[in-house]
């Protein structure tokens, strides 16, 4: 793989990989834009022109499509007009500012405009009558929260595809259209990309869809005019503190996927403070979900969840249960997945399944036997005498979580648990020292490294990372004073060092990149993944 240049979208203001493969289109019959005036608040007079779809990216418009030129965070989406006319766009949606950008040039005044004061405001509804609202005709779980996300929606994918169901799944690792994969750009695509994937999946039969639903989608409108059937909420942490004014707006931005203008019912895990506030305060309909762990009562807050994971059983690395409903259902489940927080995914995944109408049995059944989920928990098997796992975690809560899980088989094995972390640039900063902090409290042995720093100095990310790291184990008792901290720059000599220093019994840790296969550094992404370096390794040192 070769290094990939980025560069900021057009009309977005986010960065996109320029050679990024467009995401598949529908069949679509022409319709006189004059039409949506009557069902898009807001959209007012329009020229007298036919469309064939939407975008906000001038490079992949076709041929009639509607050009959405929004302001981003770097260009104005109009300053983009003349490859979206070359490229047969029949009309632009944009705002004054925009307009006036057009307007300076002489060639592109003929070009048809809507002029708006907030065109993206109406990208989701524009987007849905565009493409005959796909969302409709199809069961849709939109799937929110900090950490498990994409597990959940893996897991629910799983027990709809045991219950007959032709599936589609849109999220952070892959999009699938039924077997088909498609590279995922983002968690949740732009609303005009979003409506158009949903309505190809209607073409090829999907009939129910698992949809991540991040808080950034919640706040941009990207999921503007989907009709949810059931949203999920998994919990709530420290996060897109750089996006979000703080945890507050962060929590708002998820709860908006609790009302009536987006879903029709709820499932809330009450396993943190923020589920159990949401349960109070959602506006639809919604039923609590819940896992107890050993040594705690089966009421997480007092009074039994609707839907409960109990009677937690180890198995291999992962757990049996039983899953405990509403009118007094109960039957047995299994994951292969490590921790206790993937039984809670499993939990949701099928009261979900459930929720549309699976047979429960099926539905646990389909998880059990659910194919790995890349990049989450995921082992790396090369005969060596330790465990060696790779996960996403890149938030405090998610590291505790994550590591809680490797120092329990540390300590069933007899070994150490090395974990390795960093944290990428240009992001929250906030957590950096958090996430420190928590490693040095669990593992014996903190690995500093390099995430994806993006524009910002690496040495100063794994400063701020080992300060909290520093401060924990000055606060420590005697029985941590010994943790080892080791910063190491370069993120493939870090693996390759944690692999050289671990010893049978050992539990290894690569935290922070998941199922990523690049690494951002200055505005260009680099080949890397942490699996494949610790199989390369692994073999090398066996």
């Amino acid at each position: 793989m070769r290094p990939t240049r980025l560069r900021s979208g057009p009309g977005t203001g986010h960065a996109d990989i320029v050679a990024a493969s467009p995401l598949p289109r529908p069949t679509v019959v022409a319709r006189p834009l004059r039409e949506a005036g009557h069902v898009v608040p807001g959209l007012g007079d329009t020229p007298d022109v036919l469309i064939t779809g939407i975008s906000l990216d001038s490079r992949t418009i076709r041929p009639g499509d509607l050009y959405a030129a929004l302001p981003g965070a770097n260009h104005h989406g109009a300053s983009f007009v003349r490859q979206a006319a070359q490229n047969g766009a029949a009309v632009v949606l944009t705002d004054p500012v925009g307009a006036q950008l057009i307007g300076q040039d002489y060639d592109l005044s003929a070009v048809p405009q809507v002029i708006v004061a907030d065109p993206r405001s109406l990208l989701g509804a524009l987007s849905a009558w565009t493409y005959g609202y796909p969302a409709r005709e199809m069961a849709v779980v939109g799937i929110t929260g900090t950490d498990g996300k994409t597990t959940t929606a893996m897991l629910l994918e799983a027990a709809l595809q045991a219950a007959g169901h032709r599936t589609g799944l849109i999220g952070t690792v892959v999009t699938r259209i039924a077997d088909e994969e498609i590279p995922a750009a983002r968690t949740t695509p732009e609303a005009t990309d979003l409506h158009a994937l949903l309505a190809v999946m209607r073409e090829r039969g999907v009939t129910a869809v698992a949809m991540e639903v991040s808080s950034h989608a919640l706040a941009l409108g990207r999921v503007d005019a989907v009709d949810f059937d059931v949203a999920v909420f998994t919990n709530l942490g420290h996060d897109h503190l750089d996006f979000h004014a703080d945890q507050e707006s962060y929590f708002q931005a998820k709860a908006s996927l609790f009302t009536p203008a987006r879903s029709r019912r709820g499932l809330v895990c009450v396993d943190d403070q923020w589920g159990r506030r949401l349960l109070s305060e959602a506006q639809i309909p919604v039923q609590s979900y819940s896992v107890a762990e050993a040594g705690q009562d089966d009421l997480a807050y007092g009074v039994p969840a609707d839907w409960q994971g109990c009677g937690l059983l180890g198995s291999g690395v992962g757990f049996r249960y039983q899953l405990q409903g509403p009118a007094g259902l109960s039957v047995t489940g299994a994951t292969a997945l490590a921790g206790v927080f993937n039984v809670r995914n499993s939990v949701a995944a099928a009261a979900a399944a459930i929720t549309l109408g699976s047979d429960p049995q099926t539905a646990v059944d389909g998880i059990e036997y659910a194919r790995a989920v890349p990049g989450r928990m995921e082992p790396i098997v090369e005969g060596q005498p330790f465990v060696v796992l790779v996960d996403y975690a890149h938030t405090p809560d998610a590291v505790s979580r994550a590591l809680s899980v490797g120092q329990e088989l540390a300590v069933r094995n007899g070994g150490r648990l090395i974990a390795l972390l960093g944290c990428g640039g240009d992001r929250d900063k906030a957590k950096r020292p958090l996430m420190g902090a928590v490693a040095a409290r669990l593992a014996d042995v903190v690995v500093v490294t390099d995430d994806n720093p993006r524009s910002e100095r690496p040495e100063q990310i794994r400063e701020q990372i080992m300060a909290g790291a520093v401060a924990q184990v000055q606060l420590a008792d005697a029985d941590r004073s010994w943790v080892e901290l080791l910063d190491r720059p370069e993120r493939q000599r870090a693996l390759q060092e944690v692999v050289q220093m671990a010893h049978s019994g050992d539990v290894v840790m690569a935290l922070g990149k998941g199922h990523e296969r690049g690494q951002e550094i200055g505005g260009t992404v680099y080949p890397l993944d942490d699996r494949e370096i610790l199989r390369s390794a692994i073999r090398s040192s066996t």
